[in-house]
């Protein structure tokens, strides 16, 4: 009978591998196991996992296996993310396993110091973690050279594709050198994608992670009617009643209006988006990861690369534009096996784009009309499950409209 594997059984260095089990990491995850033997014999990769299916670490071991000592402004790898957070993200992961192996790992993203970055690529890094706009831009003030790069990562590729980042990819990838090593890694393989990798890949090997996936079928789904005075109140109900909610909405004005409400409510709320500084994002992300602070709005700019352990319930304020956002969005739960509650909030006038998404994800629940003194809204789960579709009876609006 075979044997579960290790990190050490997969190829990784004894360095790494105790590096991992000091922090708790022992058994790989399916992504982990599937691809790291390919990736350390040197082969493109192409990885169909989503995010929070371990695929940090399935890049990021053979990066730093394959990965030699850098000269100044010319980084031996690189590793490209859609957004800041994912970008710190990844690099919190890689820098504590660089350490272990004598290397060393540098962030470079928008909306922070460029000229602190240009000072910490001149003393020389190994491995940069970077979003394609600031690398352009560091590469155009000959801060950094592309030329030395042998192990390229492309992470989160299809969320590259969603925000118009594909043109910039590839601009940087024709700046390295074709013989290098390409890790690709998205959640969806389309035509966009498909396309790069057919172009810039090198007989790839392809490995798709199904069972880590976040499904349908993992998670609970609510489909709530409410109103527009009333929307914010039912908002609140449902973080006071969660440990972790994230609540998504469209615009950026928009979080910033929905995190007064929910605090003019008694909900403790921030938000993330691209108009803040990075460091009252990061912030943000901490005080929610840490459970600090029960309620974080986003923009779908952070519906991919969030990682947090825990989130019970994901709010979708403002409903998703189609259902490849609503599952993304929804990804951000019922992660590592734990369950989560996903709600969409509808107006009058979302009702039909609300039916149309439920036939996309294979669903078909009911739109119930709820407000922010119905006492299920603190337990979604049991309401989920219970499968209930009668508002409490003579609770709240509906005990007023009976007695007048």
């Amino acid at each position: 009978m075979s044997s579960e594997p290790t990190f050490s059984s997969l190829g990784v260095s004894p360095e790494l591998a105790t590096a991992l089990s000091e922090q708790g990491i022992i058994v790989p995850f399916p992504v982990q196991a599937l691809t790291i033997p390919d990736a350390l014999s040197g082969r493109d990769v192409c990885g169909k996992a989503k995010t929070g299916s371990g695929k940090t670490l399935a890049f990021g071991l053979p990066l730093l296996m394959r990965t030699s000592p850098a000269a100044p402004k010319a980084p031996s790898a690189l590793v490209l993310v859609p957004t800041r957070e994912l970008a710190v993200q990844v690099a919190e992961v890689l820098t504590p396993l660089a350490d272990a192996v004598g290397r060393r790992v540098a962030m470079v993203y928008g909306g922070a110091d460029i000229d602190r970055q240009t000072r910490q690529l001149s003393r020389g890094v190994d491995v940069v973690v970077a979003t394609p706009g600031r690398l352009i831009d560091l590469a155009d003030r000959r801060a950094v050279s592309l030329g030395a790069v042998r192990v390229l990562v492309v992470d989160e590729a299809d969320r590259m594709a969603d925000m118009g980042f594909l043109p910039q990819v590839e601009w940087l990838l024709r700046k390295m050198p074709r013989e290098r090593q390409t890790l690709l890694f998205s959640a969806t393989l389309d035509s966009a994608v498909d396309q790069v990798v057919s172009r810039y890949l090198r007989d790839p090997v392809l490995h798709e992670v199904k069972e880590r996936q976040v499904t349908v079928e993992q998670m609970e789904h609510v489909f709530l009617k409410v109103h527009q005075m009333d929307k914010a109140k039912v908002c609140a109900a449902i973080v006071s009643g969660a440990s972790k909610t994230l609540c998504f909405v469209r615009t950026k004005r928009g979080a910033d209006r929905l995190v007064q409400e929910l605090r003019s409510e008694g909900a403790r709320a921030a938000a993330i988006h691209g108009d803040l500084r990075q460091s009252q994002r990061e912030r943000a992300l901490d005080d929610f990861a840490a459970g600090k602070l029960p309620a974080l709005v986003a923009t779908d700019v952070a519906a991919r690369g969030l990682d947090i352990e825990g989130v019970d319930v994901v709010v979708h304020y403002d409903p998703p534009e189609d259902h490849k956002a609503y599952l993304h969005r929804s990804g951000r739960t019922a992660r590592a096996g734990e369950g989560g509650v996903a709600v969409t909030l509808a107006l009058w006038d979302q009702e039909l784009a609300v039916e149309r998404l439920q036939r996309r994800i294979g669903l078909q629940q009911p739109l119930v009309e709820v407000f922010s003194n119905d006492r299920r809204l603190k337990d979604l789960a049991a309401w989920a499950r219970s499968g209930s579709e009668r508002p409490d009876e003579l609770d709240g609006y509906e005990r007023l409209a009976r007695h007048s």
